[in-house]
């Protein structure tokens, strides 16, 4: 069996306090796709950052099989240093690697090359760092959180770009449906521990609930044996006989054994509070719209929303969601047409930025409004660390400042938060984001039982088909329709997913324009002219092709000799990858070509 690309053997690492990694041992051989699951705080991303080098751990071992290439996309790059988003990517070549595929990558995530680093936004970052780590084609990728800050269009796309690279890949996600359409293998990050399962995602869940239900069964014989042992001390022969010893050696050893045993970490205990039942009719849009200057957000919409649908509301970044959300909802206003709120309307909105939480208020604080230690939920009160612990946080972290907490414990957080307070209708936007897929199962249980009414902005597609009654999708020139079911359910209905709002680009708004509060961020102002790399690339790129198509003619003919194979098989391999490489600088190229040909014509009117 042929040595791994990568190996963990017996990785144990401490911050301070408990174990983090307690002997994990990984192996990642050729062409693996494996996933790296486990609950929010177990310590995937620390074991990725081991994995790529970056982390030293306190004992084990990390090898590299010689020769390997590593790539590794971090939740948040550093990009300090780098005048454009093109140097950053291509830093991240080898010598040996096509340098336009840095620039193929950086078009089709909404990048011409020209930007500054430094004023990306947080998810523009991440989608830099993202085009640097495939853009080598590397023996191994290490992904944490690949999908983060993208939209459907993007998410759909990267699967596909992933599927056809050679690379072994390790994939930590929140999303199952990526998951289960990119991997093969496994790895359970559980109480410090890695436990490997030899198939994709798609199976795992059912054999993880059955190794804990195993588990359990295995606690409670041994909690019933102590139990009998602890009687025959108590009851049985004298314990000082020489003969009796060991059994009493026995018991004491497995009364350290349920000492040290570390459970599996607790669920959420998650449940909205609910108010009176709303109107029937808890929502009439008429012929709504919105425009932003020349751009059309919302044209003629007409929705009705009923007590007790679930809606899912979808598109790519910059197509309007949350502008259509907050026109359903009364906080904004349309240009034309009417909105009308049903009576005894109770809401809670939970937004996907997470900007209400102020960073330097406490857990507590947060959520007992700054009042005593009690958390309303709904007409009950409960003492808040018992509110916290249902949210798996503990009792030492009621006095936690907010900017100290990761991205998954604020999402927790928010979560906490809205479903205290009463309601009836419940507006998510983006509420997924950072969330373990355990809290993901719990939320989409939550809202199973909720009797009100949910209005749901998500890119996630299995927490959309597990959840939503109804989506409605952007179609493009500012139209909405809307599709019974699930997004499956419209997929089947409309022959294809979400399409990208602006051709060529992953995203709705504008290469390297950050997005600011509010919608008018969406309108992305016509650029005035064309700058000096811009210029130098159409003038040049249609010779550079030319020369590459002659270069694929070349090596085509050398691979037509049916002989070359068996006679010099390093020379065939070597002449398919050069043909391969010739081909992908082909499709960049064009792609670059046709997408500065479009900026040229825009700018000349």
């Amino acid at each position: 069996m042929a040595a791994p690309l990568l190996l963990l053997r017996d990785i144990h690492l401490t911050f301070g306090g408990p174990t983090l990694l307690d002997g994990a041992e990984l192996s990642v051989s050729e062409g693996e796709r494996l996933c790296l699951v486990g609950r929010n705080g177990s310590g995937k991303s620390t074991l990725l950052k081991v994995a790529a080098g970056l982390i030293q751990p306190d004992q084990g071992e990390r090898a590299l099989k010689q020769g390997t290439s590593v790539r590794y996309l971090p939740q948040e790059p550093d990009m300090v240093g780098f005048e454009t988003t093109l140097a950053y990517v291509e830093a991240g070549l080898g010598s040996h690697d096509d340098p336009h595929r840095a620039t193929y990558l950086l078009s089709q995530f909404g990048f011409n090359g020209d930007e500054n680093p430094a004023k990306l936004s947080g998810g523009e970052a991440r989608r830099c760092a993202l085009a640097r780590a495939l853009a080598p084609a590397p023996d191994v990728l290490l992904l944490d959180e690949p999908t983060n800050h993208l939209d459907l269009p993007a998410i759909e796309w990267l699967e596909q770009e992933l599927k056809t690279l050679r690379s072994a890949m390790v994939l930590i996600s929140h999303d199952r449906r990526f998951l289960s359409n990119l991997t093969r293998t496994t790895a359970w990050l559980d109480r410090g521990e890695i436990r490997r399962f030899d198939r994709g995602f798609g199976e795992f869940e059912a054999w993880r609930d059955e190794m804990l239900e195993q588990e359990e069964i295995a606690r409670h014989k041994l909690d019933r044996k102590i139990a009998r042992e602890e009687d025959w001390v108590r009851y049985g022969v004298s314990g000082r006989r020489k003969r009796n010893q060991k059994r009493l050696g026995d018991l004491h050893a497995m009364r350290q054994d349920r000492r040290e045993y570390r459970s599996a970490t607790g669920n959420v205990v998650m449940e909205a509070a609910e108010a009176e039942n709303a109107a029937k009719l808890v929502i009439e849009a008429k012929h709504i719209a919105k425009t932003y200057g020349e751009r059309k957000i919302v044209t003629d919409a007409s929705i009705r929303v009923a007590r007790g649908d679930r809606i899912g509301i979808v598109g790519p970044n910059g197509a309007g969601k949350t502008t259509l959300l907050n026109m359903l909802t009364g906080t904004l206003a349309p240009d034309t047409g009417t909105v009308k709120l049903g009576a005894n309307i109770q809401m809670v909105t939970l937004d996907q930025k997470r900007e209400s939480l102020h960073p330097e208020a406490t857990l507590k604080e947060v959520l007992t409004q700054g009042h005593g230690d009690m958390v309303t939920v709904g007409e009950n009160r409960k003492h808040v660390i018992g509110y916290m612990k249902d949210f798996l946080f503990g009792a030492e972290q009621a006095n936690t400042p907010v900017a100290r907490l990761s991205g998954g414990e604020r999402g927790r957080l928010m979560l906490a938060r809205a479903l205290a307070r009463s309601s009836n209708l419940l507006v998510l936007d983006e509420p997924t984001n950072d969330l373990d897929l355990e809290t993901l199962d719990l939320l989409q249980e939550m809202l199973a039982d909720y009797s009100g009414t949910v209005l749901l902005v998500s890119h996630d597609r299995d927490f959309l088909d597990r959840v939503v009654t109804s989506v409605i999708a952007f179609e493009q020139d500012g139209k909405w329709m809307t599709y019974a079911g699930g997004y499956s359910d419209m997929v089947t209905q409309r022959g294809h997913g979400v399409k990208a709002r602006v051709a060529n680009t992953m995203d709705g708004t504008k290469p390297g324009k950050s997005k600011k509060a509010g919608e008018k961020a969406e309108v992305a102002p016509r650029k005035a002219k064309m700058g000096f790399k811009e210029k130098h690339d159409l003038e040049t790129l249609p010779k550079k092709l030319e020369a590459l198509r002659a270069d694929v003619k070349r090596l085509q003919v050398k691979l037509d000799d049916p002989s070359l194979f068996t006679r010099e098989p390093g020379t065939f391999k070597k002449t398919l990858a050069e043909l391969e490489a010739a081909q992908t600088a082909i499709s960049a190229g064009e792609e670059r070509w046709l997408t500065l040909e479009m900026l040229r014509e825009e700018i000349e009117g």
